[in-house]
């Protein structure tokens, strides 16, 4: 088994305690199936080029410049020398700023995730106590550090023998919730309808196994480009088609139901007595 290579290796500081560490890559998208545009004709891959829509003419890249739109069709140059002067410079250090409870760490601002492992012999014992002292905790160490040009923040938890890390969005890049969430209105429920729910979801509860999320899109691409290799019809799958359901009410009755449980019968409304 070939090993793993490093993104980034640098020192996890931890109040006086340096360890050093190396970061590797926790997620992947190289195994996805990928296309090349290319020539229906002749089945030559095709070449990107740049060109400038005034004079229609290709730019070639020496005389290609990177620009900022200021406002509409009109742009500051800004030459790459200058981009690099802005890159912060790497210290290769992870420092650990605060620690924050699992609980109330906010996954929207979860961006990519890395595994965080030791590098050297000697690191192993810095790096167990770092981990298990976050572990007994059930804290996140929030640390900064310049990787891959930036300057970045970085949420670390304690995960089997490793760390995981996740590199995290900044605040202005996470939007905020009342621009999806304020236009919904505000509902008086039915307690039946919620304690219907209750039961659906506890008839359903599991352990999370992320191997039964199938990348559905991803198999049938791959069989159809297996097929078209092969010389073999393409198959169709059937439409689903959606189940016809009444009212709200009704569904919730209806998955109840399926659970494995017959679904309560509706209240009955107190009748007056006659005076």
């Amino acid at each position: 088994m070939v090993a793993a290579r490093a993104n980034w290796k640098g020192n996890l500081r931890f109040g006086e305690i340096s360890c050093p560490v190396a970061l590797y890559t926790g997620a992947s998208t190289s195994e996805r199936v990928s296309f090349h545009m290319v020539n229906r004709d002749t089945g030559h891959r095709l070449r990107r080029e740049f060109v400038d829509p005034v004079t229609d003419e290709s730019v070639d890249r020496e005389h290609q410049i990177k620009g900022f739109e200021f406002e509409k069709n009109h742009y500051v140059e800004v030459e790459p020398d200058e981009i690099a002067q802005a890159v912060p410079e790497s210290n290769k250090i992870l420092a650990v700023a605060a620690f924050i409870p699992c609980a109330e760490i906010d996954t929207l601002y979860f961006d990519k995730p890395y595994y965080l492992a030791p590098v050297g012999a000697s690191a192993g014992a810095a790096f167990a106590v770092i981990r298990e002292a976050l572990r007994a905790s059930n804290v996140g160490a929030l640390a900064h550090a310049v990787l891959f040009r930036r300057y970045r923040g970085l949420m670390i938890r304690a995960q089997g023998r490793g760390l995981v890390a996740h590199t995290l969005n900044f605040d202005y890049e996470v939007r905020s919730a009342s621009d999806a969430f304020d236009d919904i209105p505000k509902l008086k429920l039915d307690k039946e309808m919620i304690d219907l729910a209750k039961h659906i979801i506890n008839s359903k509860r599991g352990e999370f196994n992320p191997a039964t999320f199938d990348d559905r899109y991803e198999a049938a691409v791959a069989e159809l480009v297996k097929a078209k290799l092969a010389g073999e019809p393409i198959k169709v799958p059937k439409k689903v088609e959606p189940p016809k359901v009444g009212s709200l009410m009704e569904a919730l009755r209806a998955s109840a139901g399926q659970a494995g449980k017959p679904p309560p019968p509706p209240k009955r409304r107190a009748t007056k007595k006659a005076a």
